[in-house]
């Protein structure tokens, strides 16, 4: 009841999960990313239990098919589930359950993978497919975006539009992206609308906040206070 794609970017490390459905809070449930290591998504009768499972594994340095198969090897349940993955060095692997819903399939690629099922026909991982493999180039978070898009225009989920969730991970334990769209008519473009404002409002300020290279975060009140006369606020901290 879901598409998706997992992605690794080499050129700065970061790992990413876009997925969109006719389901609610899609994002809560399916993508998984850990810095350094991959990223997961388990969808159809999703098992969130899969996720960790599988990043626990690849962090081992098992390869992506035998963590997703030794993972699977204890749900009763692995008939009913999708689930694909990337690792650290673009390797690729997914699982589609005998049992899931048609439409229903995976592409994997070196790099990245796209899965689906419920939807309205292949030409909807096809299309998130071509899509993701012609953005070269194109900034990261913006090239997930562009997979979902390229999708939905495709046909999508075959029951309608609910949820979608972009994640995106490179060196820390917060994701660098981390947005949701949990209950919305339109939640591909609204999930373009809030990735534009992360650009605006966020990117720009990421040095503020506590980071595994620096633990405490920005400081320094007088370039705090700087940053927030240039946005044209009449703000001050105590001293």
């Amino acid at each position: 009841m879901t598409w998706s794609i997992v992605a690794h970017d080499p050129a700065t490390g970061a790992f990413g999960v876009a997925v969109a459905t006719r389901a609610f809070a899609v994002g809560a449930r399916c993508p998984w990313l850990r810095a350094g290591v991959g990223a997961v998504s388990t969808q159809s009768m999703s098992n969130h239990y899969l996720g960790p499972a599988i990043l626990d594994r690849l962090a081992h340095g098992v390869e992506p098919a035998q963590a997703i198969e030794a993972a699977l090897a204890g749900d009763a349940g692995r008939g009913l589930r999708q689930v694909h993955c990337v690792d650290r060095h673009g390797r690729t692997a997914a699982w589609t359950g005998g049992n899931c819903v048609e439409w229903c399939g995976h592409r994997t690629a070196d790099g990245f993978s796209v899965a689906g099922n419920m939807l309205a026909g292949a030409p909807v991982v096809e299309a998130s497919r071509e899509a993701y493999a012609r953005g070269a180039g194109t900034p990261f978070p913006e090239r997930l975006l562009g997979a979902l898009v390229a999708g939905q225009a495709a046909g999508g989920d075959k029951r309608g539009k609910q949820s979608a969730a972009l994640m995106v991970t490179t060196d820390d334990i917060i994701p660098d992206v981390n947005l949701r769209v949990d209950d919305h008519a339109d939640p591909i473009p609204e999930l373009g609308r809030l990735l534009a404002i992360w650009r605006r409002d966020v990117e720009p300020r990421r040095h503020w906040y506590p980071s595994l290279a620096n633990p405490a975060g920005l400081t320094d009140l007088d370039a705090m206070e700087a940053e927030w006369k240039r946005r044209g606020l009449d703000l001050r901290f105590r001293r």
